[in-house]
């Protein structure tokens, strides 16, 4: 596996983790479980953030001079990303919506 490779796997895997730490989150919000869906949303975040580190460090690669070759697994990465910055908006508003009508 190259370098590329390599960087593009840890953000799936990153961002990924975040992901399930969201869902993990809101069904724990759902269960009335305020207290474990807050740590679920900062565990998420924390990982999120490993994964924007992983990516930053392609746009770095790229702003050096070197050429980033685009790759249909890299488009997958970003759009995991995305997404899951997404769900984490969606998720946080879902959260508040459940303390106020408990």
């Amino acid at each position: 596996m190259d370098e590329m490779e390599t960087v593009i796997f840890g953000m799936i895997s990153q961002v990924g983790s975040a992901r399930s730490s969201y869902l993990e989150g809101l069904r724990a919000a759902r269960e009335g479980n305020f207290e474990e869906a807050e740590a679920k949303l900062q565990e998420g975040s924390e990982t999120l953030a490993n994964g924007h580190h992983e990516h930053h460090k392609l746009i770095q690669k790229e702003a050096s001079g070197e050429k980033v070759e685009i790759q249909l697994l890299l488009i997958h990465a970003e759009d995991l990303l995305i997404t899951t910055e997404t769900l984490r908006e969606v998720v946080t508003e879902f959260v508040h919506v459940y303390k106020k009508i408990s």
